[in-house]
């Protein structure tokens, strides 16, 4: 496209250059080459992105040009990321049934869904139009995928599960299998046996939901396991059986939530961090990568730590703990004092 047709669909104002130059793609900063765009979130960057072979940079509103042509935007991030979706490669599927994928009885598929190689999809589902079902994926019996949501290979849809439109679910994740639910019993030979809980429930994924590689979301006991609309799941995330969780929630890699917690819209959660079970996580709290969740958290609250705690209060935890080899170093040096006293006391008493 134009470098005007770019600024147009990114709601951007073009300041200086040729706004009829042809842009051949979008990159960072690091890596920029002739005819593509980059951008800088301030102005302390800008001197950098125009020694590059930039043809132009999308900057902040109050950048000021020097060089090369700006797109100016309220937030350059986000117009990178649009920009970046103007020429990413597209990897749909062609409208319709491969011939090696396995089809059961009663499938629905709206208009323009199209079913990958050796892709099986099971009796009564339904598949909303342009739905992609990517090679070798599996969709369960009566499983509900909304308009425009995109399966990739190696996902496994168990049976019954609901996903919303615009929904994407990256390679190797499982939706829907048993939750982690057991109860002991014991035996007449007075030995304990586990028995497995059956989870008879079911998981709905809301709208715009975007589920990373290798994540696991277990199905409601009873009822379901839910995840709100637009959030988003990075890799290896685990889920564990009837959570909520809002809108617009963001879970970094290996995060890990037990049973049952209640996650409040626009949460945030680092890599590593977890939760235990039966939880209230409040709107728009934040915890830390590795955070230890075992109380509840409210709204707004930053937490960081094992076991997490309001961060300013682990700050100074942590603060403390680097000054403990030099405490320990007291403690001994005055222990030793003491017990050179008494000694001296004991002398004198004689």
């Amino acid at each position: 496209m134009r470098l005007r047709e770019l600024a147009e669909a990114l709601g951007a104002e073009l300041v200086r250059g040729d706004a009829g130059a042809e842009v051949l793609g979008v990159a960072g900063l690091d890596d920029v080459g002739v005819g593509q765009v980059t951008y800088v979130d301030d102005q302390r960057r800008l001197a950098a992105a125009e020694a590059t072979a930039a043809l132009a940079v999308i900057a902040p509103a109050d950048c000021l040009p020097r060089i090369k042509p700006l797109l100016r935007v309220p937030n350059p991030r986000l117009a990178f990321a649009r920009a970046l979706a103007m020429f990413a490669p597209t990897d749909r599927l062609p409208a319709g049934v491969h011939p090696t994928a396995v089809i059961g009885e009663g499938v629905v598929m709206g208009e323009g869904a199209a079913i990958g190689a050796q892709a099986v999809v099971r009796e009564g589902a339904r598949l909303g139009a342009r739905v992609q079902v990517h090679p070798l994926a599996m969709v369960g019996k009566g499983v509900s995928i909304g308009d425009d949501t995109t399966i990739y290979s190696h996902v496994t849809l168990y049976d019954g599960v609901k996903l919303g439109s615009r929904v994407v679910v990256h390679g190797g994740s499982v939706i829907g299998s048993a939750g982690f639910g057991y109860v002991e019993e014991e035996g007449p030979d007075g030995q304990v046996r586990v028995v497995h809980i059956p989870h008879i429930g079911t998981v709905v994924i809301e709208d715009d939901v975007e589920i990373g590689a290798g994540v696991t979301i277990d199905r409601g006991t009873t009822g379901a396991t839910v995840i709100g609309q637009g959030s988003k799941l990075d890799n290896l995330v685990h889920i564990g059986h009837n959570v909520k969780m809002g809108r617009n929630c963001l879970l970094a890699g290996q995060v890990g939530i037990s049973g049952s917690v209640t996650i409040g819209d626009g949460v945030a959660l680092a890599g590593q961090a977890g939760a235990a079970d039966h939880l209230t996580i409040g709107k728009g709290a934040k915890a830390g990568a590795r955070a230890a969740i075992t109380r509840d958290v409210p709204d707004g609250a930053v937490v960081l730590g094992t076991p997490a705690r309001p961060i300013r209060e682990q700050l100074r935890i942590e603060a403390a703990l680097g000054k403990l080899p030099e405490l320990v170093r007291k403690v001994r040096e005055l222990t030793d004092r003491l017990a050179a006293l008494e000694a001296q006391s004991k002398e004198k008493g004689r």
